[in-house]
Order: C-alpha cells, then structure tokens, then sequence
C-alpha cells in the first residue's frame, strides 16, 4: 500500500505511448509510479533492486523499450540493452521480491508470413534486430519471473509520441496528396485500451486467483491497412470540416526502409479475452477517439479567438 491507500504499480517506461496512458488513467484500485530514468536506469541492477524492494508493489510493469525499428538496425547495442537485458534485470529483481510482472511485446517478433491472425504459440521469427530483441526480452521475462504476463501488441496509436495516426495528420496540414502502404495488415491500437488490458492483467497478477502466467496478444478489434488507417484519420478529420489530402495507395515496394516490414502483423486475441475477460473494442472507434482529443485543441483555440 502507499499513501493513496492504493496498491502501487511500478511502471518503467513512463514517457512512452502506453505510459503516459497508464499515468494518465491509472487501472482502477492502484496508483501508478513511474521513476525517471534517472532514477531507475534498467541498465544499473543495484538502483533496479532498490526501487523493487522498496514497496510491497502490486505488480511490476515494464512499457519502456527501444521502438525505433529502422535505427535499430545501426544501434543494435543499445536495442538490446533496453528491450533484452533491461526486461531480464527487472524481471529477476521482481522475481526475488516475489513481485508479478507485466512485459509489454510487439508483433515484430514475428516475421509476417502467416495467412492469418498470429497466435501465442505461433513460433517466433524476427527479421529484425528490433524484433530479435523483444524476443530474446520475452524469453527472459519467461525464465526469470513464473509470475508473468507478456502482453504483445502492434501498431501503436495515441494523441502521445510519434505514431501513425499523429505523423498523419501533420502531414495533412501542408501536403496535398499522401502515399500510403496498402499491402500491409494489421490490427491499429489505442495505446489507452492497452493501458486498460495492462490494468486488467495487474488484477489478476496482484489477487487471490492464481497468477495467469503466459504470453497473451492484445489489440484492437477487426484489421486494416495503414492506407485504410490513414483513410479512417481523414474522413475523421473532414467531418470536423478540416481541409484533408488525397490519398493514393501504394505497395510496400514503393516506400523502402531499411527494416522489412511485416506485410501481416494481425493478431488474435481471444486467449487474452478468455482469460481477464476484456474484448478489445472496434480499431475505428478507437481511432475515433484519438483523432477526436488531437484535434480538439486546436478547435477549442478558434473558437476561444
């Protein structure tokens, strides 16, 4: 317990999408702490073990890691110290304090060949040095805390950060036309209902049932591509009589990056939902939402002018 009455999340990772999420709306029954990195660098185990023991926490939380997928390809060093031997120190330091963990993961521990939905026990392949170390950071989070829940997700939005849906509309604002990736499918994310589905796995991690240990895949409901993401942001924005670009769809081919892509990056997640009880919503409304809150802002300021 702590002085909110409340049992204490210890959250890394607080300045990311799916942390400023957590900070914003704590779960309901706890209070969230998220230590700078500065005052809890994964990379030193003493101050690592010192922030573990130092409160009965209800559970540990980790939602930091290197996400830059194409600069981790020339800093492989620096991926693997944050997603890899990060996620393995905390999760012997929680261990030992008998404290549950919470590790968040990607679809990029996958290599996108499937013709369907992935599953959690669908086997690993990543053709990235991103997604090689989340994996080897899932495969340390398993062996080092029985009391685990690895949650993967993919295609990450939120008014937070760089992501999609915000790169998207900023470039609506000063460009005419868009090319966007239409060859690519997956499953577009709130990071706030991942926030919620963490919340959810905590409970069941900090109560009286016996701990859910495993790998679960949460994401929002139905699947798209990025140009019938970027399609959904901009008639989102229409409606809110915002000028918006045309939108041309391209192949994969035609936008190269220095990472392969996963031309499938849907997962199920009926195991999640069977086990915490929790049904993702909609992609769209989920975008909605986020589209809504991004622009409000701006529209609150014309009409305070």
């Amino acid at each position: 317990m702590t002085g909110s009455g409340l049992p204490a999340l210890l959250l890394t990772g607080g300045t990311g999408q799916v942390g400023r999420a957590l900070l914003e709306a704590p779960p309901k029954g706890f209070e969230v702490v998220a230590p700078s990195r500065a005052d809890l660098d994964l990379a030193d185990p003493a101050a690592l073990e010192g922030w573990v023991a130092s409160r009965p926490w209800a559970a540990v939380v980790n939602a930091g890691a290197w996400t830059a997928v194409d600069a981790a390809e020339s800093s492989a060093p620096e991926a693997w110290a944050a997603n890899a031997r990060g996620p393995a120190a905390l999760a012997k330091a929680s261990a030992a304090a008998a404290i549950p963990m919470v590790h968040l993961s990607t679809d990029y521990v996958f290599d996108g060949g499937s013709d369907r939905p992935y599953l959690e026990d669908d086997p690993v392949g990543p053709v990235s040095v991103y997604g090689a170390s989340k994996a080897a950071g899932e495969l340390a989070v398993a062996a080092l805390n029985p009391r685990h829940v690895i949650l993967r997700t993919a295609w990450v939005f939120s008014p937070w950060g760089t992501n999609f849906v915000r790169t998207m509309l900023r470039l609506g604002e000063t460009r005419e036309a868009l090319s966007v990736v239409a060859d690519q499918r997956g499953c577009p994310t709130s990071a706030l209902d991942i926030a919620a589905a963490v919340g959810a796995a905590c409970r069941r991690l900090a109560g009286p049932d016996p701990s859910p240990s495993g790998v679960f895949h949460f994401v929002n409901g139905g699947e798209t591509t990025w140009f019938g993401l970027a399609s959904r942001v901009f008639e989102r924005a229409a409606a809110s009589g915002r000028k918006v670009p045309a939108l041309t769809p391209i192949a994969s081919s035609d936008w190269p990056t220095p990472v392969r892509r996963p031309a499938n990056s849907r997962l199920d997640t009926a195991r999640f939902t069977g086990t915490f009880g929790l049904s993702p919503r909609p992609w769209t409304e989920a975008a909605d939402e986020v589209v809504d809150r991004l622009l409000r802002p701006a529209d609150e300021e014309r009409a305070g002018a």
